[in-house]
């Protein structure tokens, strides 16, 4: 067995600080969904709670970003395996993409133009640095399509994360009040547009609501982020 004084060595080591960044990333993230489970309320919701503790223990607990991505970027790494299973939920609901062609492709097409022009005005009239200004082009589609896309717009993939996660984190705070306001009140509506804006925050919050919304969501943003992986060589040449 290792002694006291061995086992702090251990922990305040690059290793112990890069295993004890992985435990604290989990750690949140599940205790914010469980926190999450019993109090229904958005400053809880594992996309808001987890990134904001998990920024301010690090940043107090003064752990290098290099040592912190050590084994967290296996994390991130899995999102390239969950993009398979997007296939399953497609295969399922088949027989709702036949009932609704026509709204859910109509819903994909504008959820992709308009989040790429909205991302692309936002660009050229507030100057930001260039890396920033590439990584955001691909924002309103799902993490694992936005960062394989973004490489084609000259993005980096780790600021494109970033830029996915707040405009989940956006969306699903204002879509209620724009659903009351803009009078959406229809399941496949409300799923549509969540789905094209929010991306994965959005079919989660569409879930909450119903279980149409949360399936026409997913298909939504399932199919924004296939056309954008498939299309991002053009919408480059288009958007730079």
């Amino acid at each position: 067995m290792m002694t006291d004084s061995r086992v702090v060595d251990f922990v305040l080591s690059q290793t112990g600080l890069a295993l004890f960044s992985l435990l604290l990333t989990i750690f949140c993230y599940f205790g914010a969904k469980r926190l999450y489970k019993y109090h229904r309320v958005w400053w809880l919701a594992p996309i808001v709670l987890a990134p904001i503790v998990i920024t301010l223990l690090v940043f107090n607990l003064k752990i290098p970003l290099p040592t912190y991505f050590e084994y967290t970027h296996w994390l991130m790494a899995m999102l390239a395996p969950a993009t398979i299973a997007f296939a399953l939920p497609i295969y399922r609901e088949r027989n709702l993409i036949r009932q609704y062609p026509l709204t859910i492709g109509l819903g994909v097409t504008a959820g992709l133009f308009l989040g790429m022009m909205s991302s692309w005005l936002l660009v050229k009239f507030v100057p930001l640095p260039v890396e920033l200004s590439k990584s955001l082009l691909v924002r309103s589609v799902s993490t694992p399509f936005a960062m394989e896309a973004t490489s084609a717009f000259g993005g980096v993939p780790e600021l494109t994360a970033m830029m996915v996660l707040i405009t989940g984190v956006i969306g699903i705070l204002v879509c209620d009040p724009l659903f009351k306001f803009m009078r959406i009140r229809t399941s496949l509506g409300k799923g549509v547009a969540l789905g094209a804006s929010a991306h994965g925050a959005g079919a989660a919050k569409a879930n909450e609501i119903g279980k149409q919304e949360g399936v026409i969501a997913s298909l939504t943003m399932i199919f924004i982020g296939i056309a954008m992986v498939l299309g991002a060589p053009v919408f480059a040449l288009i958007f730079i």
